[in-house]
């Protein structure tokens, strides 16, 4: 009786998809479960899970459009079938991929007659059109639609103020939805095992086909656990409640002496989903692992580019450490 209490009370519990489908190209859709849990530990991995899936998860999307000769965003154009307003608005509705930081510019420019959609727009190598059907406008007459488009990725949902930006040369800001993930829903189930009460977690995740759901939910755990990171060492600082010390900080220089690097696992760092893929596919678990390695070692990689080399010094270097030189 003692052995099967003890063998419950140390089960780990693990994660499972249960069904995953792809209902249009901007709708997918995942349910996963989490289990064993302890009595209240589900409700309490739930509401953080499902707060941190449609808050914590980055997107990317069009943040400013240009447009050649127009100043008004509510007038017309003529030989165009809609107004500059529902030209930006199926702009705002376009689904992008991107990996990468920073403004990174796109374009359209279209001789009519002809039905423009998101396949005609130009974009640099780094951003990925998810739906290449959405409508954007309907040019009747032998005129040319010229517009660039500023893209951008981050997080949560950004209200653009008009008075930054001078309609007069034809710039117009649109609200960013940088939210991947459309909806979250949880719920428990409860069962005797034993002589104790385990529950089990599901969890369902609606997302635009930026993120599929898997990805989401890797994504917002990371980014959850981050956020938690700082509570991991107030003991050993002593810190001024007042102060605002940003997370890079909360590591000092002497971590070196006193942290041991095996306690530190990679998914604590802030890296995209390509190259944290690619380090465990290495077997790459923790600082001390990443650290035996020199850049020229993970360039041999698969996937892994100067750009990603950079992501992850940056990252390194924040927490007071580097990689080793090539020691050939």
């Amino acid at each position: 009786m003692i052995k099967n209490e003890i063998s419950v009370s140390i089960q780990t519990p693990q994660w499972k998809c249960v069904e995953s489908r792809e209902d249009s190209k901007r709708l997918h859709y995942g349910r996963f479960t989490l289990s064993p849990l302890r009595k209240g530990q589900a409700n309490t991995i739930g509401i953080a899970m499902r707060r941190a899936l449609l808050e914590e998860v980055e997107g990317t999307c069009i943040t400013r459009v240009k447009f050649q000769n127009i100043t008004n965003e509510y007038s017309a154009i003529i030989g165009i079938e809609e107004s500059v307003h529902d030209i930006l608005m199926n702009l705002k509705e376009i689904i992008l991929r991107s990996d990468v930081y920073g403004i990174r510019e796109g374009s359209i420019h279209i001789i009519g007659p002809k039905k423009v959609t998101t396949q005609d727009i130009i974009l640099p190598p780094s951003v990925r059109i998810i739906d290449t059907t959405q409508h954007i406008a309907n040019i009747k007459n032998s005129i040319t639609l010229d517009i660039r488009v500023n893209i951008e990725k981050g997080r949560g949902y950004i209200i653009q103020n008009p008075n930054h930006f001078n309609s007069k040369d034809g710039i117009f800001p649109i609200d960013a939805i940088f939210m991947p993930v459309r909806n979250v829903n949880f719920s428990i189930h409860s069962y005797w095992n034993g002589n104790e009460i385990q529950e089990m977690l599901f969890l369902e995740i609606w997302t635009n086909g930026g993120l599929v759901p898997r990805e989401a939910l890797y994504e917002a755990s990371r980014n959850l656990i981050h956020l938690l990171i700082p509570f991991m060492r107030t003991e050993e600082q002593d810190i001024d409640e007042t102060d605002y010390i940003p997370p890079a900080l909360l590591f000092p220089g002497r971590m070196k002496e006193d942290v041991l690097k095996d306690d530190i696992f990679i998914d604590q760092f802030n890296l995209s989903y390509r190259i944290y893929k690619n380090l465990k596919k290495a077997n790459i678990n923790t600082l001390s692992d990443l650290l035996n390695y020199s850049p020229e070692d993970l360039m041999k990689m698969k996937y892994i580019d100067k750009h990603s080399i950079q992501q992850i010094l940056d990252i390194l270097r924040s927490f007071g450490f580097d990689l080793p030189l090539n020691r050939n």
